[in-house]
């Protein structure tokens, strides 16, 4: 389906049934009018994904359009729906210019990529605009601007995040009151009062015993003035100010790729080797790529012996898209966690810094860097990424299962899909250096969700304390969370407070 195709195919009011089919335009009658007339705005790259991102290359969005449109339309029978997409602002503004003289009553945005900015150019018109997150697809974008919404109180924008169907039409329902007189505030506080109401209640939130020792605050700091990050960026050498007093080494990649060119095949080939017989499921992934990967693994270890350092991360995709490097570092950051030093995925400098300060805090235990998403109907946040330790309770811990998969987002390279396990209090933070602030939540690690879509390990955890208050930091934090198991709240505080540090708590 082409984007024209999309465009033209007409109002959702149409569709038959729950399948989703989309109709053609259907003349509106006199009695029509007092319908809420709602337009659907689907906010992504294109109809098929040519590109990687969330949720993944070559994902078709069309089925999942057509699904949204005919539960709409049943849920919300006495509504008009019409549909649009856009990729971004200056589609958003000619869509709705042309929406002047249409009657729209308001707007559903659905995130389904996650940085296309389409949803404030809806929120601009001062319309009732309902926000909706096609979770493991849109949820950073969500995240961080519904966070911005909240803080400039912006006041017609409600949102839904939620994987049930129901919670969405129940939030939709909330447009009939300012067709019947109501105010925007009214709507908002409609879509705010359902989502609550449809939050389960927080469960049975007892773990399981783990014994963590955790170092004091002043033997971390004295771990700290140890340890030296190298960040591979660019072509760049030369220092980044420090994070919490750790070094950072700019690296260029060409040297990252010398080293994996030089790395020892035979063994790079036997650590393959090793790989292949501990993972529980191999999918996809050619016996090559996984030498390689190894190969990449040795190049990052041998950085880190010629420079003196504990912890690495990589702007992996400019690397691997740029031709500067041959490998996804995935497997190699794997190794690194496991064995109690730091792979950090992106360049993500702050993320790199909470894993080896906060690992050492938490006595080796090794941090996991995710993409966190919200789950209303769970009453969970899901933390998703493509690198993860089997290790969660330290280098000496036990192991649980692991899979080798490609990397979601381009189905290319080798990647690990952790199945962490369930039952253990974990801890989350970030670090925010320019502020002196660390942002720190908790949850219970309850399942691992299998989707195929987006990153491949997905913790789910049940919060501690407030989930509403979760979606209110995104847009000052940036989209990453680092999570360690263990009950590390005391610990951070102490921490925090010989850093001369805030503690920010997310929930």
């Amino acid at each position: 389906m082409s984007r024209r195709g999309f465009l033209a195919a007409g109002c959702a009011a149409a569709c038959a049934g729950a399948a989703g089919v989309l109709g053609a335009p259907r003349i509106v009658r006199a009695q029509d009018a007092a319908k809420p007339k709602i337009k659907i705005l689907y906010s992504l790259h294109e109809v098929v994904q040519a590109r990687p991102d969330w949720p993944n290359v070559g994902f078709d969005f069309g089925p999942v359009m057509e699904r949204i449109n005919g539960e709409l339309a049943q849920g919300c029978p006495g509504f008009e729906f019409v549909t649009a997409m856009a990729n971004g602002e200056e589609e958003a503004k000619k869509i709705i210019a042309d929406d002047g003289a249409a009657n729209i009553d308001g707007y559903i945005v659905y995130q389904m990529n996650c940085w296309n900015k389409v949803v404030q150019t809806a929120a601009a018109t001062g319309k009732p605009v309902l926000y909706a997150d096609l979770q493991f697809a849109g949820s950073g974008g969500f995240l961080v601007y519904t966070a911005g919404f909240m803080r400039a109180a912006a006041p017609n924008v409600g949102f839904v995040a939620s994987s049930r169907p129901e919670d969405l039409i129940a939030a939709a329902q909330s447009f009939s009151l300012v067709k019947q007189g109501g105010t925007v505030a009214d709507f908002v506080a409609a879509v705010t009062k359902a989502r609550i109401e449809r939050t389960p209640k927080p469960g049975d939130l007892t773990c399981l015993p783990d014994p963590l020792k955790a170092l004091s605050a002043e033997d971390c700091m004295a771990r700290m003035k140890e340890m030296k990050i190298l960040a591979v960026r660019s072509q760049e050498s030369g220092e980044e100010p420090d994070i919490m007093g750790i070094p950072i080494i700019k690296i260029p990649f060409a040297e990252l790729n010398d080293a994996w060119t030089a790395a020892d095949k035979e063994e790079a080939i036997a650590i393959a080797d090793r790989w292949l017989k501990a993972a529980a499921a191999t999918i996809d992934v050619p016996r090559e790529v996984m030498d390689q990967s190894a190969a990449m693994y040795l190049a990052e270890k041998a950085l880190l012996d010629r420079h003196g350092a504990n912890a690495i991360t990589i702007n992996c995709l400019g690397g691997f898209y740029g031709g500067h490097i041959h490998a996804y570092p995935c497997l190699g950051f794997h190794e690194l966690n496991n064995m109690g030093l730091v792979g950090g995925c992106e360049c993500d400098t702050r993320s790199a810094s909470c894993m080896a300060a906060f690992g050492a805090l938490a006595n080796g235990r090794p941090g996991y860097i995710s993409d966190p998403v919200i789950d209303t109907a769970k009453r969970q946040i899901i933390y998703a990424h493509c690198v993860a330790s089997n290790k969660p309770f330290g280098p000496e811990g036990a192991a649980n299962p692991f899979e080798i998969l490609t990397h979601s987002e381009d189905r290319q390279g080798a990647a690990v899909r952790s199945i962490f396990p369930v039952g253990y209090m974990t801890t989350s933070v970030q670090v925010a250096p320019d502020r002196k602030e660390i942002l720190f939540h908790q949850a219970k690690a309850v399942a691992n969700d299998p989707d195929d879509r987006a990153c491949r390990t997905k913790l789910c955890g049940e919060p501690v304390g407030d989930i509403e208050k979760f979606f209110t930091q995104w847009d000052q934090w940036g989209w990453h969370r680092v999570t360690f198991y263990g009950d590390l709240k005391e610990p951070v505080f102490a921490l925090a407070d010989a850093l001369g540090y805030t503690v920010v708590q997310e929930a």
